[in-house]
Order: C-alpha cells, then structure tokens, then sequence
C-alpha cells in the first residue's frame, strides 16, 4: 500500500491506510525539540536540519533551513504530467474519506509529495544533504535508528570528513561506535537543555554555525 506501484494500481487502498497517519500529522504541533533546533538556527550554531519526517513540524517550529529526505505532504504532483498543486484543501477532502480529484491539467492521478517505496529520494534534498554532511563541524543525530540508506550513512560521511557525531537515541544503533557522544536520554528533553547550552555558548562567543 506504501509503494508507488500500489498507489497507481489501487489509491483508494493507499489513503486507507494513510488517512490515520495525515490525521494524527494535520492536528500534531511541534515539541520541545522541534522549538530548540528553532532556537539554534535563529542563535547561529545550527546550519540545517535534515529530516526523513514528512510533518512539516520543523518548518512549523521556526526551522528556515530544512532538507526534506522523504518528501512532506504541503503539495501533491500528477503522476502522469508532473503538474504540482498545493495540498491542502485536497487533504481535507481526503480526511472526509474522500480521494484526490483527477489532475486539473491533464486528468491524472494526484500523488503527496512524500516519497514511497520504489521511488528515489527527491536528487535534490539528498545532494544538500551530502553536501552539509561534508561541510559539518558537528552532525547532532537525533532519534534515527540509522537503519535506513542512504540516510544512515550520512553520519558516516561527515565523520571521515572530520565532524564530531553526537547522538541522542534512546536505544542502541548500530553506529553507536562511531559516535563521539551518546546521550541515552528523552529527545526533547536532552534537545532542550542542548540547545540552551550551545545558544549560551554561541552568545558569548558572536555565534557560530556547526
């Protein structure tokens, strides 16, 4: 039902399973950790947030440089013509057990922006990605379970370039070696009181990106 092939073949199927998901993100509001990344940008010491979320929750937080590996749900693209739409009164019409109308342009089929099973990641986001990963001083990795490429080698990546990896997860990865600090702690809390550090810090010495 998550895979791109299932969406062609049968949507209504997929917008079954999905409807529960947009309906839990649609009324979700960021937390404690969405608002300290926020924080960090605005002080200086944080460049971009690279995120496999498709909530939008960041954006919503106050984050301004956010690469999005797997998509968001804010606009839809036809899947025949390629014309992009925004999202959100069609997500309504969804969430009333309704299906998104045919494509205005051509009549096909209107897909979210999210990234389903058999589809790249959008070659833009990745390459951002890569390219801020090489470019780090400090990489903060935040609740992943690293189990997901090319996502998870990103850490990996910056780290033969050099960065100190500092990961906060409440349970083991299978990187955990390769980390310069592991916080075994809550995200948001253990967020939270990071980045009231690392603010302070980056006041007293003018701000500085990592």
């Amino acid at each position: 039902m998550a895979s791109l092939w299932g969406y062609h073949d049968k949507p209504e199927r997929f917008y079954t399973w999905f409807r529960p998901l947009l309906h839990m993100m649609l009324k979700s509001r960021p937390n404690e950790a969405h608002e300290a990344l926020a924080r960090m940008e605005a002080a200086g010491c944080l460049a971009v947030v690279v995120t496999q979320n498709i909530d939008s929750l960041h954006q919503a937080a106050g984050s301004r440089q956010v690469v999005e590996l797997h998509g968001h749900t804010r606009t839809m693209t036809c899947l025949a013509c390629g014309r992009r739409v925004a999202s959100g009164p069609i997500l309504e019409d969804v969430l009333r057990d309704g299906l998104p109308p045919p494509c205005p342009a051509c009549g096909g089929l209107l897909k979210p922006d999210v990234v389903l099973f058999g589809e790249p990641l959008p070659y833009d986001m990745l390459s951002r990605a890569q390219h801020e990963a090489l470019r780090a001083d400090v990489m903060l990795i935040i609740g992943s379970s690293l189990e997901v490429m090319p996502a998870a080698d990103l850490p990996l990546l910056a780290k033969r370039r050099g960065a100190k990896l500092v990961l906060v997860n409440r349970t083991p990865t299978a990187l955990d070696d390769y980390m310069d600090l592991v916080l075994r702690a809550d995200v948001v809390k253990a967020v939270g009181a990071l980045a009231e550090v690392v603010c302070d810090v980056a006041m007293e010495q003018g701000g500085s990106a990592a």
